[in-house]
């Protein structure tokens, strides 16, 4: 595939995808859709010193095209005058949206630096149900950000499931906020004007993406004084009253048919010490999604577990304000990795988590 380390991971972000391409070597690069050309530029200054590049395209218009051509350059020499760049070439993806209804989308979290197994749970899942619409990155994707070859495993996940061709929704994780390219994950990962929180909307499922960030006080010395995630948090209360103000474009907006919200951590839960924190921060966004989003479901990682949460549950301290799953089992010597499909229709929401051999449970919301 030429300069392209993976096929690209298209990335829903509020309105608009971010069509993101690591690449092996300096290059330019853009995306045709249509007629249209959209660039991975600075202010009209086409980039080249980026490992990933990232180029933002309207959602609409990809939806509606079906299909997109990454072009790109090799930079042989970057000058102040008289740049020396290779041919164009260009490489053609098809592109499948997400409908309106009956969605079908796969989860993965925790898969702390495994590729293979996660690519095949979800692809067991996929000849169950016929297809994926969606795939859903849920945190620790990257065992952390130690390496930057690290980030990596998150193309490599996204191709052999989507090829490209399917949108995926990411999440970081709190393993992610570690290691000396922490700092730099946001370079490698979708954003929201940086940040790492934000809603999105692919077919009839609108949905927010809240990061908890680390899973411990900032004063904890394993962080040796690197985070400030408290204040990061209560930014996202901010975040969560505004897209309530904006309702009537967020979460109310017409064609909507179905609702969730993504997290890491489920923050809903009692945890011992010394992971019990911010149970002021928690309990207001669970009080203020409960009360004004009204989700269908809640969709988490972090605890290497498979279970469906409820309100109420004698887990629930936060008001958990829908029922919440969590689907995710690292590889281990005794298990492959273990995610979770969801199905999406008019009446419920059916929950499937299997391994790429077999199906381990079934869950079945009622909407």
């Amino acid at each position: 595939m030429s300069i392209l380390k993976t096929t690209p991971a298209v990335f829903a972000v509020g309105n608009t995808y971010q069509i993101m391409v690591p690449v092996t070597s300096s290059c330019l690069m853009w995306v045709k859709i249509g007629e249209e050309l959209y660039y991975d530029d600075c202010n009209g200054i086409i980039k080249s010193d980026v490992t990933t590049h990232r180029i933002t395209v309207p959602m609409e218009e990809l939806d509606h095209a079906g299909e997109y051509t990454v072009c790109f350059r090799k930079m042989i020499e970057r000058k102040p005058y008289y740049s020396d760049t290779g041919d164009v070439e260009e490489i053609k993806f098809s592109f499948r949206p997400v409908p309106d209804n009956n969605i079908t989308a796969y989860h993965i979290a925790d898969a702390h630096n495994s590729v293979e197994n996660p690519v095949g749970a979800a692809k067991f899942f996929e000849a169950e149900a016929g297809r994926i619409d969606l795939l859903i990155l849920n945190g620790d994707v990257p065992n952390d950000s130690g390496a930057i070859e690290n980030f990596d495993n998150i193309y490599k996940i996204i191709e052999g499931i989507t090829k490209g061709e399917i949108p995926t929704v990411f999440s970081r994780g709190n393993h992610d906020t570690r290691g000396i390219f922490a700092e730099k994950l946001a370079d490698h990962t979708p954003v929201d004007n940086g940040n790492s929180y934000f809603t999105f909307r692919v077919g009839g499922l609108w949905g927010m993406v809240l990061d908890c960030g680390e899973d411990k006080v900032d004063t904890h010395p394993e962080y040796g004084n690197t985070v400030c995630c408290h204040e990061f948090r209560k930014k996202q209360t901010k975040f969560i009253e505004k897209v309530i103000r904006n309702a009537a474009y967020e979460y109310d907006s017409y064609g909507i048919t179905h609702k969730a919200v993504i997290s890491h951590v489920p923050f809903y839960r009692t945890f011992p010490e010394p992971f019990n924190i911010e149970k002021d921060i928690y309990t207001k966004w669970c009080s203020l999604v409960g009360e004004h989003i009204k989700p269908e479901i809640m969709i988490h990682g972090h605890e290497h577990c498979l279970t469906l949460d409820m309100p109420g549950d004698e887990c629930d301290v936060m008001g958990l304000p829908c029922p919440g799953v969590i689907a995710s089992i690292p590889d281990n010597s005794d298990q492959a990795f273990i995610g979770g499909g969801f199905i999406f229709s008019e009446n419920s929401v059916d929950i499937v988590f299997n391994d790429r051999y077999k199906i381990h449970e079934r869950h079945k919301i009622e909407l």
